[in-house]
């Protein structure tokens, strides 16, 4: 039997299931089912501990598998232990001529970010993949493993119970209860951390405060900028008719000043030109049209394209993500005066969500039939609809919107742009990053009387890995002694910029449940984890730590 009909059956067979029970109890509990929940989950049984995965939306692996099929690696020297296990599997899947459905394997355009191949005969890694092919290995690990998952999500109201400064358990929404000794948060919004008394900050931070260069405010800087030109009025000419939608008055202060806003989010739509694949996109039933009038401008001023991106996966698919001065990027929609995206409960989070779906839908409708769109965009657009064989139970659009950032935790040790770029060095290292600085823009703003975008960052690193630090991914001592935070962790704006990638997730997430495994064992808080006996396990495990020149 091949692998892609092996992936599928235990995609259908191992779904996460709602709890029945109302108090449950495991070694180590982790609260978050993307790529780096999963990781974590699978580390901790692999280490002989009891383990229960927290399956907010009942589908694993997150934005892996949920449309970022292109992945952001940076350097593949990154790679060790269980993210190169779960790319090297995916590589040995498209070995297999039968994965091929809508493509000749031969025909495929072997690209991937940078010098990272998609299919790389020379590492035996795969940096490009269908989502469903991830989401059934993310579903093959996990139960190989043994890992208990449930399907649940975290009451924002009452969120942890705590005894001194441990958390003893988690509370569900539905009064249920899952105790544990050691608690890893591996959600992309950080929603343990308030009710762990956990610090933790959101936005931007000024460059003054830890002497970097790219935190902050940025002005309109020339990277997915819009054209010259753009009126920012409802009616042009006439600013007594009022902004745009999204467009500020002004950038809210001075480069380089901190704020409290979000870089913008989107999903990664996952769309597809063969016929007999393809869902025909269709206008929204919120469709409002006064909402793309910044497009129509943008086109007008000169925009030709650069709409959506339309990175190459297997099978004729794309990862579709921001491209470009008006694109998928809903800029300003996960923030607002007094709430952002992390502050909201669940049921406000789905209903923002929904209203990205319908910017994107609508963005993608507009530009393949509207009238205001000029002949030739509407042609070079029209082949293009949502892959029928993808997310099949949700009308074949991704899970997760990709929430690129949110709360992130103040610990003992901030990591900045001057550890990434390695002119400060890390001296308790528990993974590597290596991608760009990267941010998207996150306001819109009136700037010489045009519509400009802000906020967009994209400072190269030169493909050589840093360190992360240890204490990074731990609460400051005296806050919380048994959680870990692989994702949202101690980092500014910029750093995090770079931090934040999936396969750095999966890889932090794996050393993060290696050190609570051993905080079990010893008895002890995860800051006083000695990290000589924490770097020999990691390194057993085929972790890699540090790179060489």
């Amino acid at each position: 039997m091949r692998l892609a009909i092996i992936f599928t059956a235990f995609a259908l067979n191992f779904a996460p299931a709602i709890s029945a029970e109302k108090s449950l109890e495991a070694d180590v509990i982790v609260y978050g089912d993307a790529s780096g929940g999963v990781a974590a989950a699978i580390q901790s049984a692999r280490m002989g501990k009891s383990v229960i995965l927290v399956s907010q939306y009942g589908h694993l692996g997150g934005l892996t598998s949920s449309g970022l099929g292109f992945s952001d690696i940076g350097n593949p020297a990154i790679l060790g232990g269980i993210s190169r296990e779960f790319y090297h599997r995916l590589y040995k899947h498209y070995q297999d001529d039968e994965a091929w459905t809508f493509e000749e394997r031969a025909k495929f355009k072997n690209i991937g970010q940078g010098k990272v191949k998609a299919l790389d005969q020379k590492t035996e890694l795969a940096s490009t993949f269908e989502p469903k092919v991830a989401e059934a290995l993310f579903d093959t690990m996990a139960k190989e493993a043994g890992v208990k998952i449930i399907k649940g999500r975290i009451d924002l109201a009452k969120g942890t119970e705590k005894s001194g400064k441990r958390i003893t358990a988690l509370r569900l929404e539905g009064d249920v209860t899952v105790k544990g000794k050691m608690f890893i948060d591996a959600s992309y919004e950080g929603d343990l951390l308030p009710s762990a008394g956990v610090s933790f900050t959101l936005g931007r931070e000024a460059n003054a405060q830890y002497g970097e260069r790219g935190n902050g405010i940025t002005g309109a800087l020339r990277q997915n900028q819009l054209p010259n030109g753009i009126d920012p009025y409802l009616k042009k000419g006439d600013p007594a008719s009022g902004l745009l939608l999204g467009v500020n008055p002004d950038m809210g202060g001075e480069v380089g000043d901190a704020d409290d806003k979000l870089q913008a989010y989107c999903y990664r739509m996952v769309m597809t030109n063969v016929p007999e694949n393809r869902v025909p996109i269709e206008k929204p039933a919120a469709y409002n049209e006064a909402d793309f009038e910044l497009l129509f401008r943008a086109i007008e001023a000169g925009q030709k394209g650069n709409f959506f991106k339309i990175s190459p996966i297997p099978n004729h698919k794309t990862d579709s993500n921001n491209t470009g001065g008006i694109s998928c990027d809903w800029i300003g929609g996960n923030y607002g005066e007094g709430w952002n995206w992390a502050t909201l409960n669940h049921t406000e989070r789905e209903a923002l969500a929904a209203k990205h779906r319908d910017w994107q839908l609508g963005l993608v409708w507009t530009l393949q039939n509207h009238p205001r769109v000029p002949e030739n965009i509407r042609k070079d657009t029209a082949p293009w609809g949502l892959a029928k064989d993808e997310f099949a139970d949700n009308g074949h659009w991704p899970y997760n919107l990709y929430v690129r950032e949110a709360r992130r935790m103040v610990s003992g040790f901030v990591m900045t742009e001057k550890h990434c770029d390695r002119t400060i060095p890390v001296e308790d290292p528990v993974g590597m990053g290596a991608y760009t600085l990267d941010s998207h823009n996150t306001q819109r703003f009136v700037h010489n009387g045009m519509v400009k975008n802000e906020g967009d960052i994209q400072t190269h690193l030169k493909d050589k890995p840093y360190g992360i630090s240890y204490r990074s991914i731990v609460p400051k001592v005296g806050e919380c002694e048994n959680l870990l935070v692989p994702w949202a962790l101690s980092a500014t704006h910029i750093a995090f910029g770079s931090i934040r990638m999936e396969p750095v997730f999966m890889i932090l997430s794996q050393s993060a449940a290696t050190a609570a495994c051993m905080a079990i064992d010893s008895g002890t808080s995860v800051q006083d984890v000695p990290y000589a006996d924490l770097r020999a396990r990691l390194l057993k495990d085929d972790q890699r730590l540090e790179y060489a020149d």
